[in-house]
């Protein structure tokens, strides 16, 4: 009795399946494809059904080893990458190819050595998204009937040859310093820009200070010949302008007179005698009120004309 439930024990736990999540179970009955377990438990037949193919699906990552591929422009590279798949088909995967993984991992490598051959060198550091791209798109193109997709491709390290490598290593220093020529050249017209712009600026303000001082010094003139027309229309003031003259004709001979190179030549032919007496004859009513003046317009005669009897009778 204890046998037969022992047997009746086994029996029917042949019978249960428990399929974990994200996994199927590809069931035969005699030998011919009969359905896909879902995750859980399932109830199988005894003898006639068999669990004959596992697969995950999750996506799964493989590496793809270092291969070699040339470029457009005949450069031969060393690179690798990383394949990422997920099966979509338990059945296509079971009964479209021997082994998908395999089969999709060597389309990756073919495509990939056949894409990189449209690229030229720098295309291919350039492109390398696109370039990816395409192969993902040959790829699925290829594994639809596989029942297995490949989500992304991803070349990891792209190895130029030792020359090559050196050569770009050259390149690159001298962009690099090009670059920063660039930036400096660019700093130094910064900075004399700059510079100009002060200097117009100061220019400017000069300009704008000495036009404001010509208005000024105008405006001073204009009201000290305002004022000069006020006191002449006044009672005695062209007297006053008269004795002005005077002093300014007299200071004139004077400082000339103390100037060892300078040549006095009168505008009239009576001579310096009849100028220095047309200047005593306006300022003479104002010498006998002022005796220091006298002294002065005498002191600077007698040094202009020491020699001239004129100046004795005009005095």
């Amino acid at each position: 009795m204890l046998v037969k439930n022992k047997i009746g024990w086994r029996t029917m736990h042949l019978m249960l399946k428990m399929v974990p999540q994200q996994t199927a179970i590809v069931v035969e009955r005699l030998g011919r494809f009969n359905r896909v377990l879902s995750p859980g438990l399932n109830f199988l037949w005894p003898i006639l059904d068999y669990c004959e193919y596992t697969h995950s699906l999750k996506e799964e990552v493989y590496q793809i080893s270092n291969q070699m591929a040339i470029t457009k422009d005949s450069v031969t590279l060393h690179l690798d990458g990383v394949l990422y798949l997920k099966v979509t088909d338990p059945k296509k995967a079971s009964y479209g190819v021997g082994d998908p993984v395999l089969a999709m991992i060597q389309i990756a490598q073919t495509t990939m050595r056949s894409e990189l051959g449209k690229f030229t060198l720098d295309q291919t550091f350039e492109e390398r998204e696109n370039l990816n791209a395409a192969i993902v798109n040959i790829i699925n193109s290829a594994g639809h009937d596989w029942g297995i997709e490949c989500m992304r491709y991803e070349i990891r390290d792209i190895t130029p040859p030792a020359n090559i490598k050196k050569a770009m290593e050259l390149e690159g220093e001298a962009e690099r310093q090009k670059r920063a020529d660039i930036l400096d050249s660019e700093k130094k017209r910064a900075a004399e820009i700059n510079l100009a712009e002060g200097k117009k600026m100061a220019s400017i303000l000069k300009a704008e200070g000495e036009a404001q001082a010509v208005i000024l010094k105008a405006k001073s003139v204009a009201e000290s010949i305002n004022t000069v027309s006020k006191a002449i229309n006044e009672k005695g003031g062209e007297n006053v302008i008269k004795m002005k003259l005077a002093e300014e004709y007299v200071n004139a001979f004077k400082k000339l007179s103390e100037e060892n190179n300078a040549v006095i030549v009168p505008g009239e032919s009576q001579g310096i005698a009849s100028l220095v007496a047309q200047a005593l004859g306006i300022i003479k009513p104002q010498l006998s009120q002022d005796t220091k003046m006298h002294q002065e317009v005498r002191s600077t005669v007698k040094k202009v004309v020491k020699s001239d009897p004129i100046l004795d009778s005009t005095d």
